[in-house]
Formats: structure tokens, sequence, C-alpha cells
């Protein structure tokens, strides 16, 4: 059982992307980098592994309702997006995208991790590395060399810096805050404080710019405030040009169902939020939401599913040649699951992003691929996923 998207060749696709070789989620951390270019890409990850298969739904599968039960998402209920998949029916602004042609989905994709470690399969994803912690820089951090600003600056929005942007370049960190804005006189007696140390200084004069360029935005961190927090930053002629977005609470292990449908209504204000924020900049933007590995194919005994392997990958902006799902779809019969339990990757996450990269930033696939992975036999890009 095969589906595959218009205008993409099966047998090249396959080539391509091999796959070979209080939630959280209401408060999730963004992190921004700048660039001298007019694109902006977005990279949302959902740590705790989501659930590909009740997110795009494959409702003409008939092992899906056998194995999901009263997990099963009836299609009537859904989006459908063509004769064999449909969408959750919580991402109500992630279809209006679709039916704009706005939106690809690439079902049964993973990274090269298999062994269902929350952190090691994030950190794989994170540094691109064939295995966790072989590489101790993030591939966004590396993609920031290839671009063209003179000081390849970059901000976190984050308490921390996520390890897809740590690396050569130098991320200082935002987080906002409900606190009470300091007053002016005590950020001045800091910068004199500071004013001696070299590194402290430079650090300080990073925060303090990323401070006033956010001052104008509202704090709340609510979904849909953290959309327009991005967009605010992103929109800016002189504003940075990547972004990444954490979100978590995706583990779900138990009642899955509610707290699925949660998730999803968050991040679908997120994208609505920056698209709508961005304005006429959402047509030379691109984001890519993707997982660290999906859940089993069937459903535990308590209303959940476990760490699986194979999930989706959802391409959106206004710079994506959407209305589309790329699969090639391995069936859920138990003879056709990854070790008799989960979704089978026939799709490599990794290899899928690094071209949506290169084609974002209009950079040359050989050089992506040299600088943002580790393996020399990396160099596939699949290609007509963005519009320009």
């Amino acid at each position: 059982m095969q589906n595959m998207a218009n205008n993409i060749n099966r047998r090249d696709f396959l080539r391509m992307l091999s796959a070979g070789a209080g939630v959280l989620l209401a408060s999730p951390y963004i992190s921004f980098a700048s660039a001298d270019t007019d694109r902006r890409f977005i990279f949302i990850i959902q740590r705790g592994a989501a659930d590909g298969l009740n997110i795009v739904i494959p409702y003409a599968d008939p092992a899906y309702a056998k194995l999901r039960g009263a997990l099963a998402i009836d299609a009537s209920q859904a989006t459908k997006l063509d004769g064999m998949f449909a969408l959750h029916p919580s991402l109500v602004e992630t279809a209006k995208l679709y039916a704009n042609k706005q939106a690809l989905f690439v079902h049964a994709v993973a990274s090269p991790y298999r062994n269902r470690s929350h952190f090691d399969g994030q950190n794989v994803l994170e540094t691109f590395g064939s295995t966790a912690y072989q590489i101790k820089d993030g591939w966004m951090n590396r993609l920031l060399t290839l671009l063209p600003s003179a000081q390849n600056e970059a901000i976190a929005l984050a308490t921390t810096v996520p390890m897809a942007l740590r690396g050569k370049i130098e991320v200082p960190s935002y987080a906002p805050s409900a606190l009470p804005q300091a007053p002016d006189d005590l950020l001045m007696r800091v910068a004199q404080l500071y004013a001696e140390d070299a590194q402290l200084q430079s650090l300080w004069t990073a925060a303090m710019e990323a401070n006033n360029m956010a001052e104008d935005v509202s704090a709340k961190q609510d979904p849909a405030s953290l959309g327009k927090l991005a967009a605010s930053f992103l929109v800016k002629a002189d504003g940075p040009r990547i972004a990444m977005i954490e979100t978590g609470g995706w583990d779900t292990h138990t009642a899955q169902e509610a707290r699925l449908a949660r998730q999803l209504k968050s991040l679908d204000s997120i994208v609505a939020a920056i698209r709508d924020g961005l304005g006429p900049v959402w047509a030379k933007t691109t984001i890519v939401v993707a997982t660290e590995f999906g859940r089993t194919a069937a459903t535990n005994g308590t209303g959940g599913t476990d760490h699986g392997t194979g999930s989706t990958a959802m391409i959106l902006g206004g710079d994506v040649n959407g209305g589309r799902v790329l699969a090639d779809w391995p069936g859920l019969t138990n003879s056709a699951l990854y070790e008799g339990r989960d979704l089978k990757p026939t799709a490599d996450l990794t290899t899928l992003i690094a071209s949506i990269a290169s084609a974002s930033f209009k950079l040359d696939p050989t050089q992506v691929n040299k600088v943002l992975f580790a393996e020399a036999n990396k160099t596939k890009t699949l290609e007509g996923l963005l519009r320009t």
C-alpha cells in the first residue's frame, strides 16, 4: 500500500530519502539566529516522541483501526488529505495551510536512531550524527556558517540554548519573564560592573540588544503569544532569520486522546500566530516540525502508546510546495511493522531537513551535506519541496 505525492517520482523519493544508514507546550522555548538573507527558516521540535499515526492518520490502511482500537480517529471527524491520509481534527489552521498548498506532510519518517531513548534520539536529531553524542555541535549552528551574515549573530529565547543551536557561533539566550521590568538604574549599574570583564561585557551587551528588540512584545506564555513573539523577531528587516521553537509534552503513554488533541491545538496556534504575524514575509518562510521518533502502532493498556520509531514530519509555510503527502507507506500489518511493533521508517528525517534548509536559503546542497553531516556518504537531496 503506497501513496506518493504528485510530481514526485517514487523511485527518486526512495533513493533520496532512504531510511537506511499545564503541559510544557503551554510555555515552549524559542531560539533565534540572524543572517543577511530575506528567507526565514523555523524548526519546531516536538520533544517526547509525537504520535505521527494520529497526527496524519492512515485511515485507509485496514490495520490502523484494529491496532488503535479506541484511539483510532474516525476519518469523518478529521480533515481528509487524500485517499489514504487524514489530518487530526485539532489542526484546524494547519488544514487551511494544506488547502492553500502551504503544507506538506512526510510520513513514515525517522532519523537514523533506533533505540527509543528520548535524550539520545533528540541528540541525534539536533546534531545529525548517526549515533547519539557522536557530534558535539548542532546542525543549526553549522548551518549558520553557510549563511551570508557579516557577524553570524544568533539569539536563543530560552533558559538554555538548545543543542541544535550550540556550536562555534556563540548564541546568547533570552527568556520572556512575567517578572516586572528591571529599573534602568539597576541595568546601568550592572553594565558598569561588567564593563571591565571582556567575556561578561559582551554577553551583557548581547542580552540587552535582545531585550530591546523584544521589549514591545507580550511576555505571555500561551502558544499564540509565543508564536506572535517569534513572528515579531523574524519580521524585522534587521532581525533574525532562523528560529527554533521547542515544544514538550508529546510523550503520551497514558490518556493520549485528550493530551494529543491539546498538544496539537497548541502547535496549531503557534503556527497560525507566526503566519499572521509575519504578514508578507510569510511568502518567504519555511517551517519544519519534527520529533525524535514516533510511537507504537498498537495502544498500550493505559489509553496511550509507547516509544516507537517512524513518525510524521510537517513542512509548512508560504514558500512550501504543499497540498501533498509524501509517503512510501510500509503498511501496518504485523509483518510490515518495525520489530513487530512500530511504524517502519521509509524516509530519512535528517536528509529531509537538510534538503529543506538547502532549498530555503538557496544553498549548494553538496556543501550543506558536507557541513551538516559527519558521514561523507550523506550527499543526497530531495527536490521540489519548496516553490522557489
